[in-house]
């Protein structure tokens, strides 16, 4: 929710969070984990840099080999990144994956990373009055 009680958090460290509590309730050797995927429609600003790999940057169990990729499919990226998830365990190709999605609508409101390509052309900035 917009400037709801986690919009102080970054994205990346909400995502830290869960991961970490994942490993966590389900005692997992993080070190088993394979991958981190995560989809995120907006990649601007504190999202933007491969958050998927700045989330497991800013876990507290998740070692720092374990890598990180971000997908973008606009509109149903965290479902893609489970999809992405389900695929690789399905096929035998790993054994352990989180996947999941973020989007933090406070810090990086819908259409906040096409503005700089639209200014104030033909589609105007939509964050003016």
């Amino acid at each position: 929710r917009r400037r709801g009680k986690l919009a102080h958090h970054h994205p990346a460290t909400l995502g830290a969070m869960v991961c970490d509590a994942l490993v966590d309730r389900n005692k997992l050797d993080a070190k088993m984990i394979d991958d981190v995927i995560f989809g995120v429609c907006t990649q601007t600003g504190c999202q933007s840099l491969n958050i998927a790999r700045n989330i497991v940057l800013s876990s507290e169990t998740i070692p720092l080999s374990v890598p990180g990729v971000t997908i973008d499919r606009q509109g149903g990226s965290g479902v893609q990144s489970v999809q992405f998830g389900v695929q690789a365990v399905m096929s035998g190709t790993q054994d352990i994956v989180i996947a999941g999605g973020v989007e933090m609508m406070t810090h990086v409101p819908i259409g906040s990373n096409v503005t700089d390509v639209i200014g104030e052309g033909v589609l105007g900035n939509p964050w003016k009055s």
